[in-house]
């Protein structure tokens, strides 16, 4: 019979994503191996940054300060914002090293079966941010290529059917049902640069076959008039 405490910790531990039973006694025995100071310090890691880190006020962001530093930071564009699913994705996209605009993270996708509207998500604060923000000329649905993603892209892009600005998503070279979080700065480079706007007609939101600054894609033939 393991001891009470240990099978706490082994409980605890299950409830990081992706961490099954086995994973969670490996690590578990690992935290009991480890000298004490260590451990100590890996507790007090987790403490610390759970009770310092918060939203940005103004982006979503984590952060230690009321506004992160690429709020704050006068040298980003204001004319883009990137609107992503998880703070982590905002790290994802900036050591790709080709955006310098700023971003508003929705912290979820919509997901009915998980109980995930948009009431849970921060749509709301994205469209008074658009409201007040007269600045801001281009919205870069950066989300992610699964069904999800697709659904909560399509929702924000009818939001702002009306708005005057320019809607793009990603280009291709993301791999279908795959997260930001793991796809590599050359790949997320690529699909920036090849962002396509989004148009719309009577069926809905769709993608336009040229790029945002109107020239289109490679071997396709340029429009007239």
């Amino acid at each position: 019979m393991l001891p009470r405490s240990l099978r706490e910790l082994m409980f605890r531990l299950q409830k990081l994503p992706g961490v099954g039973p086995k994973t969670a006694a490996r690590l578990a025995y690992h935290i009991l191996s480890m000298r004490e100071e260590e451990a100590i310090g890996l507790a007090e890691a987790i403490l610390t940054a759970r009770r310092r880190i918060r939203e940005c006020s103004i982006c979503h962001a984590y952060t230690e300060d009321e506004v992160c530093p690429i709020c704050r930071d006068p040298h980003r564009d204001p004319r883009q914002l990137m609107v992503v699913a998880w703070p982590k994705d905002v790290d994802a996209i900036e050591k790709s090293g080709v955006y310098r605009g700023r971003y508003h993270v929705l912290h979820g996708l919509l997901s009915p079966l998980e109980g995930k509207g948009p009431e849970q998500l921060r749509i709301r604060s994205l469209l008074e941010r658009l409201k007040t923000d007269e600045r801001i000329e281009e919205v870069i649905l950066a989300l992610d290529a699964t069904t999800e993603g697709e659904v909560t892209a399509n929702f924000i892009a009818r939001l702002l059917r009306d708005a005057p600005l320019t809607v793009t998503r990603l280009g291709y070279g993301l791999p279908v049902g795959g997260s930001l979080e793991f796809t590599d700065e050359l790949t997320l480079a690529r699909a920036l640069e090849g962002r396509r706007k989004v148009e719309f007609s009577a069926g809905g939101a769709k993608e336009a076959k040229e790029k945002p600054d109107g020239r289109p894609e490679e071997g396709e033939t340029p429009r007239s008039g």
